[in-house]
């Protein structure tokens, strides 16, 4: 007799639950505050077309991995099955909105299109860019195992942890320290909750606590007349937001970004690399999945991911959809199968009543990040616990670009600020002329550009190279030594400038020639010292 699944619902799964709706609706206010403040897009289009467009996306996959969790649990007879995480993919986010649509909006007005004619423009175009990218993940579905295959799980867990510690952990650490009053208490709620694995007073879900009393102490502050997130005008503001806002199919559009003619020139340097890049994240989540003990299928995974990021361009949406990081902190909580599908219908219901402005003013973000926090502190322990012991120092190099990534970023909105206060747009272009001015102030900005562009890559295989070097593995260290070297040959990695909008690709031949020298050299010294070692007979070394 077949075992039966584990139930859908769990307690657990409120926590999941929470932590896993609170990422996802920290990428929707991101999306109504960079589509509305920075690209111009009218509130009725964020409303009515690009969120319900969001919101269907994260239904499919939502519905898919839970429904595939509960096929794991059939099939194993296991009761402790935690489904794939899945949303919006925060860094294709930050890419298409910098990097594709504001140049193309800037790109429309010189050309003289109206402010209005150069949103729509630029929208079109960005769901061309999440159209191709999911083509490039679904193609990336049929040769995804064979990856998996060939990398070292601290390669593709290092990634992960990289991520995890940079922009996810020390940016919601800093948005806590800088709301003490409202953000600590849950960040000790959490801490308390998750780490001593002590049961909550009645059995609430930490989450719950940490949500309720952090929100308590905003509405406090704000009833005190103390700076607070939350206040009675915000409030009535949201209110004039809600209605009903189904899901729209605007292929018409989707087309009309696809053959417009500024299609090859902002979208190639940025949509190729990203869609890469979306792939190889969602491998590393699935095989931090397997190490947590949860073992999926890698081709239909990848294959729904893309899928969902399909209907997103479909339905208005600019935003790729990704399997998330954060599955063993999910596990953790005691997820399993309903915190998926609670997470869909959350979101089906909060854009089609258009509710994330309300959401957001009843319910604060410093009030919840704690639970994502804690994610990002589990997701980089296990690259360490789930590694053999002897490849640590191979998880610790591939944090490195992560990291340089996450201080490009913060170079960025630094440069930025600086222009907001001189009152002058073109202070950060004007800082960036002058390299000097970097390095006199101790700040070597070409090798953070270099380490950045592509750091993804960049961290499996410097990660993967030591993996191999600590096994006496020199002829796969130097396979991987090929695989950066041809990467930083045509610019995946490593070649790019910085621009006051972040940091820019600069793919072509050759464009990343001095570094892919660099990968080449170190290539053959690794050949020729697995030579050496064999002709002294300390060939490879076991596992420890």
């Amino acid at each position: 007799m077949r075992p039966r699944p584990q139930p859908l619902f769990t307690a657990g799964d409120v926590d999941g639950f929470f932590g896993l709706a609170i990422d996802n609706l920290i990428q929707f206010l991101l999306i109504l505050s960079l589509c509305s403040g920075v690209l111009g897009f009218p509130l009725d289009l964020i409303l009515r077309t690009v969120l319900p467009g969001a919101a269907l996306s994260i239904v499919v996959g939502n519905l898919f991995y839970a429904w595939q969790s509960q096929r794991l649990s059939a099939a194993t007879g296991r009761h402790d099955v935690t489904a794939l995480p899945y949303g919006i993919n925060t860094v294709s986010l930050f890419a298409y909105v910098f990097l594709v649509m504001l140049p193309v909006k800037l790109a429309a007005q010189a050309d003289g299109y109206g402010a209005g004619e150069a949103a729509r423009l630029a929208w079109q175009l960005g769901l061309a860019a999440c159209f191709l990218a999911a083509l490039i993940e679904l193609g990336g579905a049929l040769v995804a195992d064979q990856v998996r295959r060939w990398t070292p799980r601290a390669a593709l867990l290092s990634t992960l942890a990289g991520i995890a510690v940079s922009f996810i952990a020390i940016d919601f650490a800093i948005k806590t320290f800088a709301a003490p009053l409202v953000a600590m208490l849950p960040l000790g709620i959490i801490l308390t909750t998750y780490f001593s694995h002590l049961a909550m007073p009645w059995r609430i879900p930490g989450g719950a606590w940490a949500l309720a009393l952090g929100s308590a102490a905003a509405w406090l502050l704000a009833g005190l007349g103390a700076p607070s997130p939350v206040s009675g005008e915000r409030l009535h503001a949201a209110l004039s937001t809600v209605g009903f806002f189904p899901p729209l199919l605007v292929v018409g559009d989707l087309i009309a970004g696809l053959t417009h003619p500024l299609l090859r020139q902002y979208l190639v340097p940025v949509v190729l690399p990203m869609g890469l890049f979306n792939v190889l994240g969602s491998l590393q989540n699935i095989e931090s999945a397997e190490a947590a003990g949860d073992a999926y299928p890698t081709r239909s995974s990848l294959l729904v991911n893309g899928m969902g990021s399909v209907v997103a361009a479909a339905f208005g949406s600019c935003f790729p959809t990704t399997i998330y990081i954060g599955h063993p902190g999910w596990k953790g909580l005691g997820a399993r199968s309903g915190y998926s599908v609670l997470n869909g219908v959350f979101f089906a219901v909060i854009a089609l009543g258009g509710l994330t402005s309300l959401l957001n003013a009843l319910v604060p973000m410093e009030a919840g990040m704690a639970i994502v926090l804690w994610i990002g502190i589990i997701i980089t322990a296990q690259a360490f616990q789930a590694t053999p012991p002897a490849h640590a120092p191979a998880v610790a190099i591939g944090l490195f670009p992560a990291i340089a990534a996450w201080g490009l970023l913060v170079v960025t909105q630094t440069l930025g600020a600086a222009g907001v206060v001189s009152g002058d747009g073109g202070l950060a272009a004007r800082t960036l002329a002058d390299p000097a001015a970097f390095a006199r102030s101790g700040l070597h900005l070409d090798g953070l550009v270099a380490i950045s562009q592509g750091f993804m890559v960049t961290c499996m295989v410097w990660s993967a190279m030591s993996a191999h070097l600590i096994d006496r593995q020199f002829h796969r260290a130097a396979a991987w030594a090929l695989v950066g070297a041809v990467a930083a040959f045509f610019g995946f990695v490593h070649a790019g400038v910085l621009t006051p909008a972040g940091g820019i690709y600069d793919i072509g031949v050759a464009t990343g020639w001095r570094w892919a020298v660099g990968y080449v050299a170190c290539g053959l010294f690794y050949l020729a010292m697995g030579r050496w070692a064999g002709r002294r007979g300390a060939g490879t070394r076991a596992r420890g």
